[in-house]
Order: C-alpha cells, then structure tokens, then sequence
C-alpha cells in the first residue's frame, strides 16, 4: 500500500521564499511547528493509500488530467488559517491564479479520478500551502500574535513574483517521527501548445 497524493510541487525560488516567510513569522509563534519548506507542496487530491492497481489508475488519471491542461502560473497570496479563531489547525499562504486554470485542473483531476472509483473530497478546493500545523491549543498570548500576523499588513511575506505550473506530480508520502518524507512517483506534464 502507497499513501497517495496529487500535487504540485514548489521550486527552488518557492521553496527560499517559504523559508523566509516562516523564519520571520516563527519568530512571533516560537511554539508552533512549521512545516520544512522542502516538503511544500500544493496538494490537488489526497487519496490515501493505495494498492498498486490503484496507484496505477490514479497515475492514469493524472496524467490524462494533465493532458488536457495548458501550463499556468500564480502568486503567494497572503497568510491565513483554517480553524477558528480561539483554536487554529493550520497556518498557510493562499495563492492568486485569476486566470482560473488551478481550479479548472483541479476539476478535471477529480473527474478523472471519479471515473476511476476514487472517492472525491467535496468541500470546495480552497488552494494553499500548508506552512504550520497546530496540534495543541494555543496559549492566549500565541492566539494574540497569530491574529497580529494574520490581520497586519504582510508586506515581504507575500511575493509579487510569478511561479510557473508545467507539470503535476503524482506523490508517495512516508510519515516518520521526524516529519513526513515525500517522494514524486510520476511527474505529469501539462498539455504543450502546438
């Protein structure tokens, strides 16, 4: 079995841009455990674990959804959090695409893997980039510097600069004590213009 999922990969440039962005907020929020920015991704579909043939027709799926998709690019948004306001879960960075290809990959992803028997999330897809997760409630103070951060102007936290999207990666994540190792099994390029 296979814990599965389908996402896009950040680059190089992302990944420094994350770094920095959690090393100034962790300097108000200490005690919260940031996610290594090597292994940020922007996930389109978890699917669990998955037998081979599974794994095989979400790799079918993926790649036909990638077919049908021309290449994008987006921007880092701004910071927000899921959860409420007295108890936060995740900490992350929205992203900007308004063309509207990320939502529509993300609907031809899952319509593909539908068609393969996956069953599919069906909140509605709110892209992003988990950059903490908050296992415990947090103390009043750290709820105080959370909100100062999430409400105050977040200039150099976010990036005006364009990150292009050419490929999605079908993913194989491992969870250890040390954090969750993360392994591209298929890279799924996007539909080229002819």
């Amino acid at each position: 079995m296979t814990r599965t999922f389908i996402a896009l990969e950040m680059n190089e440039a992302q990944q420094r841009h994350l770094s920095k962005v959690i090393g100034q907020v962790a300097q108000a929020l200490p005690g919260i455990r940031w996610v290594d920015p090597a292994g940020i991704h922007l996930t389109l579909a978890f699917l669990g674990e998955l037998s081979d043939e599974q794994l095989a027709e979400a790799i079918s799926a993926a790649e036909k959804a990638a077919s049908l998709v021309t290449p994008f690019s987006y921007r880092l948004s701004r910071l927000g959090s899921f959860g409420s306001q007295r108890q936060p879960r995740v900490v992350w960075m929205g992203v900007d695409e308004p063309s509207g290809t990320l939502l529509h990959l993300h609907r031809v992803l899952s319509r593909e893997l539908e068609q393969r028997g996956f069953e599919i999330d069906k909140r509605p897809f709110s892209p992003h980039l988990t950059l903490a997760r908050i296992k415990s409630p947090l103390a009043p103070t750290e709820l105080q510097a959370l909100q100062t951060v999430l409400t105050g102007k977040q200039q150099g936290l976010v990036s005006t600069e364009s990150y292009p999207v050419t490929q999605i990666n079908v993913m194989k994540s491992e969870l250890f004590r040390s954090g969750a190792k993360y392994t591209c099994l298929k890279e799924c390029v996007l539909k080229t213009e002819l």
